[in-house]
């Protein structure tokens, strides 16, 4: 894997690449870059594919322009970053709030995206299930909610160096400011009539973040939305169940 700066409109965008073939664009959510970068390792080592995960501005200390403070704008981002690089028939998989801004890059319209997968994403107000409160939780709370298995993922945020505490709280401050603290656009449901680009939204059942049936209202509010449960997984499913994710993203894919 190698580690590549582009500048994109007045962002410098760090990206992750691996692999050669058919592309992919991996957005990731709050957990920052290194939710995906082992899975798009996987996925460029068992599949004909090149990977591209980029973080963005603003997570893991990474500069962010006084102006770029939307969802949107990072799906705009994104967009230019593709042109950027010439690329054309990428597949743009999204999860957490990842998942939203490959919603907003979906509305954009984009002709260099051929596919769009929302994986456990946020960013719609469905009533009766909203995203779980994430800046009232504890450490523990938020592993109890995001896992199936959550003994798997459990750790001591106090026994981290000072460094990476330092990059946990820079990343809560981003999340709020992109997302906002219930992590929903009320006008992101209405909005999604309008993509055209096909979708499949894959879900972790056990997902305590946003629940099964929010899933559900996601695809629906999708023209032609695909939806897929994901056994055995919660909100991070590439974490969680790899090799299931991946199989599944590539039957959409290809």
């Amino acid at each position: 894997m190698t580690i590549n700066t582009y500048p994109v409109a007045s962002a410098a965008v760090t990206v992750a690449e691996a692999g050669s073939g058919r592309p992919f664009l991996l957005l990731h959510g709050g957990a920052g870059p290194f939710s995906f970068l082992s899975f798009g390792e996987l996925l460029a080592r068992e599949r004909p594919a090149r990977v591209l995960t980029p973080t963005h501005p603003g997570w893991n200390g990474t500069p962010r322009p006084d102006d770029l403070t939307t969802v949107r704008g990072l799906a705009e981002l994104y967009a230019a970053l593709l042109d950027e690089l010439d690329l054309t028939d990428v597949t743009v998989v999204g999860n957490s709030i990842g998942g939203w801004i490959a919603a907003e890059l979906a509305l954009l319209g984009s002709p260099r995206v051929s596919r769009v997968v929302i994986l456990n994403g946020v960013g719609l107000a469905v009533p009766g299930h909203p995203v779980a409160d994430f800046f009232s939780l504890t450490p523990a709370e938020l592993t109890r909610l995001s896992y199936a298995d959550p003994d798997r993922f459990r750790f001591d945020p106090d026994s981290l160096p000072d460094a990476q505490k330092a990059v946990l709280a820079a990343n809560r401050q981003a999340i709020a400011l992109f997302a906002g603290t219930t992590m929903a656009d009320p006008t992101l449901a209405a909005r999604l009539a309008a993509v055209t680009v096909p979708t499949c939204v894959l879900w972790g059942e056990s997902d305590g973040i946003v629940d099964f049936e929010y899933g559900k209202a996601y695809a629906a509010a999708i023209p032609g939305a695909v939806h897929v449960p994901l056994a055995g997984a919660g909100h991070l499913p590439q974490l969680e169940t790899p090799q299931q994710t991946l199989e599944a993203i590539w039957d959409f894919a290809v």
